[in-house]
């Protein structure tokens, strides 16, 4: 049996939710694990001084849990309720590889979760759709006025220039503004390439 760890980060609203879905939906024997399962409640989030609750930290996040929550998967992958396709549509030689894709913000500024991926992608927006796109969704908390300015894009500015100057780090950025057939064509084979290396 093989196991392989693909994360799908980036920015808030880039399209990672969809693109794993709809990933789970092609591949064989595919899960998901999403980071914002691991939320501290409201009351444990920190509030900075202009009243802004800090979610958008790895602070405001049960890290640890989310790292054995991927572990528990590793070791147990069969038994984790996923969806096995029958046997003649998936070949042979893929029948013993499970997928697991990590979706969220920040995904790669934990070091306990830089050692278990395959394939790190990275969606990204520029600045004015991705307060277009975050301005349509509503959030438990909702966002406070200046909110999305103040905290959430500076936050993401910042893990991604934390990742960008890691030159030892291989991530593979992808334009959050293409439309989600062309993301879901380009990862899809690239995660093909990826089961076909481990079948070798």
């Amino acid at each position: 049996m093989k196991v392989l760890v693909i994360g799908l980060g980036g920015v808030t609203n880039g399209g990672k939710t969809t693109l794993a879905e709809k990933l789970k939906n092609m591949l064989p024997n595919c899960d998901i694990i999403s980071q914002d399962d691991f939320f501290k409640p409201e009351s444990e989030v920190e509030t900075d001084e202009r009243g802004f609750k800090l979610y958008d930290v790895l602070d405001a996040l049960y890290m640890d849990e989310m790292v054995t929550s991927i572990h528990n998967w590793m070791k147990s992958p069969a038994g984790s309720g996923v969806v096995t396709e029958e046997p003649q549509k998936t070949c042979d030689s893929l029948k013993n590889v499970y997928i697991l894709i990590v979706e969220g913000f920040l995904l790669y500024n934990y070091e306990p979760l830089n050692k278990l991926w395959n394939r790190r992608y990275f969606l990204t927006l520029p600045y004015e759709e991705c307060k277009r796109r975050r301005s349509t969704r509503v959030y438990q908390p909702a966002d406070t006025p200046g909110y999305f300015d103040g905290h959430v894009w500076p936050m993401y500015l910042k893990y991604k220039n934390e990742l960008e100057e890691n030159a030892s780090m291989q991530v593979d950025y992808l334009d959050g503004t293409k439309s989600q057939e062309e993301l879901l064509s380009y990862v899809y084979s690239d995660i093909i390439k990826e089961l076909n290396k481990l079948r070798e």
